[in-house]
């Protein structure tokens, strides 16, 4: 296998588990993230060679063996060490959800989203059964209960196990939470990322100037305010694109003036193409014919 043909990336998605997606890395060498964050839980498994590991202000260096835990809307980026080899597997599960099943553990006191306090963990046990998990996922031939019972019962353990953190290494929350009008400020981006925004209207609509208004964001939600804008247009194209909207509407619905700009920025933050995200895998090929 070459590595050009080793490097595509596959995204697992089933309609009947719209909770969580999948992504598989063979080889990473040419995965590279610019700081990004998502809207879902993510938990990633090293499954070969070493990367980096940039998150809540630590950067480290991460190798096989080792999960990762990145919260909702937290900054971060992997990327590989000096061309080599790595391979991962990245589990991004909706917030809601997981926040349900944590209320349901008796971890939380309520079904409203808390963020984890741990970043990372090399307990074998939970690393394996990610991998077995996964393994379930991407089989062809494993039926609709088997891949729920494992997403399940997985994610319970790991939030046990987080809960207790004997294992797990530790991370400080990031800032505390904005103030109001800077906390308007993201929302309105929020609304209309895919608009043209001044940076002038976000000024006075935060009360102060063009420096202090970037810095104070970069504080509170660790990207600037056009980077902010960025990273939620790029979540809009892939709404659209696992919607089934072709790419160029995908492009235009998230606001980018053009196919080719849309594709740069998407691979920047999502290390893969727009045509990568929404090929479908085999597995998924195969559960649609069984279906028709």
């Amino acid at each position: 296998m070459s590595q050009k043909t080793a490097a595509q990336p596959i995204f697992w998605r089933d309609e009947r588990m719209p909770h969580v997606e999948l992504r598989c890395v063979e080889d990473g060498r040419q995965v590279c993230y610019a700081p990004h964050s998502h809207a879902q839980w993510s938990m990633g498994a090293i499954t070969g060679g070493q990367s980096t590991f940039d998150y809540a202000t630590r950067l480290e260096t991460i190798s096989e063996g080792t999960l990762v835990f990145m919260n909702p809307e937290w900054v971060h980026a992997c990327n590989p060490i000096a061309d080599q080899p790595w391979a991962y597997l990245m589990l991004y599960v909706d917030r809601d959800w997981l926040a349900a099943l944590r209320h349901e553990l008796g971890l939380l006191a309520s079904s409203a989203w808390v963020d984890l306090q741990v970043s990372a963990s090399r307990d074998p046990v939970l690393y394996e059964g990610y991998r077995a998990m996964a393994a379930c996922l991407l089989e062809p031939g494993a039926t609709l209960l088997e891949k729920q019972s494992r997403v399940v019962s997985l994610l319970s353990s790991v939030m046990l196990a987080l809960a207790e953190s004997p294992s797990g290494v530790a991370v400080a929350g990031q800032s505390p939470a904005p103030p109001g009008r800077l906390r308007e400020v993201a929302v309105y981006i929020d609304d209309h990322c895919a608009d043209e925004i001044a940076l002038e209207q976000l000024c006075e609509q935060a009360g102060c100037t063009a420096g202090h208004l970037i810095r104070s964001f970069r504080q509170y939600f660790g990207l600037t305010p056009h980077a902010y804008q960025i990273n939620q247009r790029i979540r809009l194209g892939q709404q659209a694109l696992k919607a089934g909207q072709p790419i160029a509407d995908a492009a235009l619905m998230a606001g980018f003036a053009d196919q080719p700009h849309f594709q740069r920025v998407f691979k920047r933050l999502v290390a893969a193409t727009p045509r990568q995200y929404v090929t479908r895998s085999v597995q998924q090929q195969d559960q649609a014919a069984s279906r028709k």
